[in-house]
C-alpha cells in the first residue's frame, strides 16, 4: 500500500498547529495508547479497554499485517494527541458492506486526551487528513469512515469536515454511519449507495 503511507507524507499546517502522523512504535507507544483506550469515553466505541496486551494485539495485527491498515499517532505541534488508522477500505472487510471503489481510503480515529475533545480539533484534523490523502494518492477518489451511529459527536465531526452521511450499514460489530468525502470535482454517485 505504498501510495497510502501517511507517515511518509510529512507535516501539514492547520489552524490549530502543525499536524503529522507518525507510525505507532511498539512497545514504546503502548502505555500511551492503552491509557487512551481505557478512557470510558473512548472505550464506549473502540471496546479495547483492559490491560495493555489488549491494545497491543489490536495494533500488532496491523503492524504485522499486509500493510492495508497503518496505525499512526497523530501529533499536533509535536505532541501525541490522537490515534489514527488509515486503511485501504476497498481491500477491507468493510468493502462487502458498501459499493467500494478502487483505492477508497478509510480512516478511524480517536482523540486521546480528554482535553482534546469537544474543542473542534477533530474537525480540523479530519479535514487536513482527508485533503492530504486525496492530494497524496491521486488514484483515491474518496475517503470513507464508518463511525458507530450512536457516536453523534464523531458523525458531526465528519460532516463538518466535508464528509456526507451516505448510508447506515449493519456491520458485524456495530450499526455504522458510512461517511464519504469525495475528491472535489468528482460526482458523489449517491444513487449507488445503499439507503
Amino acid at each position: 500500500m505504498k501510495s497510502c503511507d501517511p507517515p511518509g507524507w510529512g507535516a501539514v499546517p492547520t489552524p490549530v498547529g502543525e499536524f503529522r502522523l507518525d507510525p505507532v512504535r511498539l512497545p514504546a507507544d503502548l502505555a500511551l495508547l492503552a491509557g487512551w483506550m481505557n478512557d470510558p469515553e473512548v472505550d464506549a466505541f473502540w471496546e479495547l479497554a483492559g490491560p495493555p496486551e489488549v491494545t497491543e494485539r489490536h495494533v500488532r495485527d496491523q503492524l504485522d499485517g499486509d500493510g492495508r491498515s497503518i496505525p499512526c499517532l497523530g501529533l499536533l505541534d509535536g505532541e501525541p494527541m490522537s490515534y489514527w488508522e488509515v486503511y485501504r477500505a476497498d481491500l477491507d472487510p468493510l468493502a462487502a458492506h458498501y459499493p467500494a471503489r478502487p483505492y477508497d481510503t478509510g480512516v478511524h480515529l480517536l482523540l486521546g486526551p480528554a482535553a482534546s475533545r469537544g474543542r473542534g480539533l477533530g474537525v480540523v484534523l479530519l479535514t487536513a487528513l482527508a485533503e492530504l490523502i486525496l492530494h497524496r494518492n491521486p488514484r483515491c477518489e474518496r475517503v470513507v469512515a464508518e463511525p458507530d451511529v450512536r457516536n453523534r459527536r464523531s458523525v458531526r465531526a465528519f460532516e463538518r469536515a466535508g464528509f456526507r452521511a451516505a448510508a447506515e450499514l449493519d456491520l458485524p460489530d456495530k450499526r455504522a454511519a458510512l461517511m464519504v468525502r469525495d475528491r472535489p470535482g468528482r460526482p458523489a454517485a449517491q444513487a449507488q449507495l445503499p439507503a
